[in-house]
């Protein structure tokens, strides 16, 4: 198993179960520096879907209490097993990102810094465990990827707006469910 994209680059590859021993691999280190709870750190996105081709990079969601107070120490902790936070401003959300080398080139993992339980957090692990369980969205999931990189494959960022509706979509049967 490879992670790696250079940045803007776009390809998926066949799902393995080698992302989940390297989730739980990541798990267990975030766990042992940081001190956060194993149940603050979820495996999230396409490569947590069982079947889903994915980008071969690993997606984590990782819960605080509150956002504005994460300090140097834990964003130190996170460096000191190779994730950096990145310059990317999201709502409600810190990114980092790991590295296959000191070139920085090429982004292996990353981490969703969000608040444990809030809003953001409870989408993401809703998209995940929905399409885990769903068979026919996984296939139409699957299917938009295609479509994009058959017609389009400009970058990520049209990557992630192409996908929107989609997970939009999906992200809202949970709020109607509440």
């Amino acid at each position: 198993m490879k992670l790696g994209l250079k940045q803007d680059e776009v390809r998926v590859v066949d799902y393995t179960p080698e992302w989940h021993e390297e989730f739980i691999r990541v798990q267990k280190e975030l766990i042992e520096n940081t001190g956060l709870e194993e149940k603050r750190i979820e495996h999230i996105g396409s490569t947590a879907i069982k079947g889903m081709l994915a980008k071969p990079i690993l997606d984590l969601v990782v819960g605080v209490n509150d956002l504005g107070q994460v300090d140097q120490e834990l964003l130190q902790a996170f460096q000191e097993t190779g994730f950096l936070r990145l310059k990317v401003e999201r709502p409600g959300e810190i990114v980092l990102a790991k590295f296959s080398d000191d070139t920085y080139q090429e982004k292996t993992h990353f981490i969703h810094l969000v608040e444990y339980r809030g809003e953001l957090w409870d989408n993401l692990i809703y998209f995940r465990d929905y399409l885990n369980l769903n068979v026919e969205a996984r296939t139409q999931y699957q299917e938009i990827k295609f479509a994009y990189l058959k017609n389009a494959a400009k970058g990520i960022k049209e990557y992630t707006d192409f996908k929107e509706a989609f997970v939009k979509g999906i992200i809202a049967k949970r709020t109607e469910s509440l």
